[in-house]
């Protein structure tokens, strides 16, 4: 029987009081089960956290992306494009998949699809996270020196400070503290899933009926070392041994210890990895890190579950044991995660599929 082409991971993460996106406060669905609204970050937001790892601990830039801006027969600035530049050299490039579509036709649709499938962080069960609510402030008023104040009227202009005064009269707003209402906050448990396809994961098709890379980026990659081959979508270009050799290490420790830090000035959470489950088989994971559900008390309940015997093989970390109950907890478990991911990339034949 033919080894499996794909890598599966589950990783269990542990979140506290944090946000997972800033621009609209904490992303949310509504569970129909049970009725609540439960926190989770995007597939496209941990698949960037992921790639941001990866080229840190590579110590080399993200590929640069054309932002196009159109300017309509009334001088106004609209949004065009977003061209990526398709080159399988950078490493956020050739793990993250791209599109270039220009929008006057004249160059023709390059796609590759990321050889990572991505899910969302979602909640290891509805029962096990929280969406918290608070209202915060940002402002000086224990210095008022230091807080400056400008109102301006219905016609744009600085009132003096006798208009202000007039303003306020009679009523009990404070111009010294800044509300923002309604901020939510997540905390719990969390999980992500991660399908690795590996026929993909270091070669590059080369068919130019549905292409992945112009004539002229072909050219540029073999004159760089890159190898002819092929695998079952039909000839590709290989990236060399030395060079999968590079990635492989940053990839294996971006999938286990990434976390979100776009927003981590006002909301800092460790985002622990608690579990990784890694297998050849998807179905595993959902049974290898889960949670059990109890309604003998007056409300439903969960448990959540660390099952080393339902085929996939799990690593468990000491933080993992104030949240579950386990039994081989470990100081090195996301250590060895990393090697048995490097492992399995590694001993993939790319060059003879």
């Amino acid at each position: 029987m033919n080894k499996s082409s794909f890598i599966y991971l589950r990783g269990l993460k542990h979140a506290a009081n944090t946000v997972f996106c800033v621009e609209n406060g904490q992303k949310s669905y509504y569970d129909p089960q049970f009725g609540i609204q439960v926190p989770y970050s995007s597939g496209q937001q941990v698949k960037r956290s992921i790639l941001t790892d990866l080229t840190d601990l590579l110590g080399v830039e993200p590929a640069p992306t054309t932002f196009v801006f159109d300017v309509n027969k009334d001088k106004k600035l609209g949004e065009g494009e977003v061209l990526s530049i398709c080159d399988p050299t950078y490493p956020d490039q050739l793990l993250g998949g791209w599109m270039r579509a220009v929008k006057d036709g004249n160059e023709r649709t390059v796609k590759r699809r990321s050889p990572l499938s991505i899910s969302s962080m979602y909640p290891l069960h509805p029962l096990l996270v929280n969406k918290s609510k608070e209202n915060i402030t940002f402002d000086r008023s224990d210095r008022p020196e230091s807080h400056k104040i400008k109102v301006r009227d219905p016609k744009g202009n600085e009132m003096s400070e006798e208009e202000i005064e007039e303003l306020l009269a009679g009523t009990d707003r404070s111009l010294f503290r800044k509300w923002i209402p309604e901020n939510y906050r997540a905390s719990g448990l969390f999980v992500y899933d991660v399908a690795i396809d590996l026929r993909t994961l270091f070669c590059v098709s080369t068919n130019q009926y549905e292409p992945e890379l112009s004539k002229e980026m072909i050219d540029h990659i073999e004159k760089n070392g890159w190898v002819k081959g092929r695998n079952v979508f039909g000839e590709c270009l290989v990236l060399p041994k030395e060079e999968r050799d590079k990635i492989i290490p940053a990839l294996a420790h971006a999938l286990i210890n990434w976390r979100i830090t776009s927003n981590q000035a006002r909301t800092f959470s460790l985002m622990e990895t608690l579990a990784v489950a890694i297998s050849d088989n998807a179905n595993t994971l959902s049974g290898a890190i889960r949670a059990k559900l109890s309604e003998e008390g007056a409300k439903p309940t969960a448990k959540p579950i660390i099952d080393e015997n339902a085929g996939a093989e799990v690593f468990v970390t000491l933080s993992c044991a104030g949240y579950v109950v386990t039994e081989n907890e470990s100081a090195d478990a996301l250590k060895e995660a990393e090697k048995k991911l490097i492992q399995l990339m590694s001993d993939f034949d790319y060059e003879n599929q």
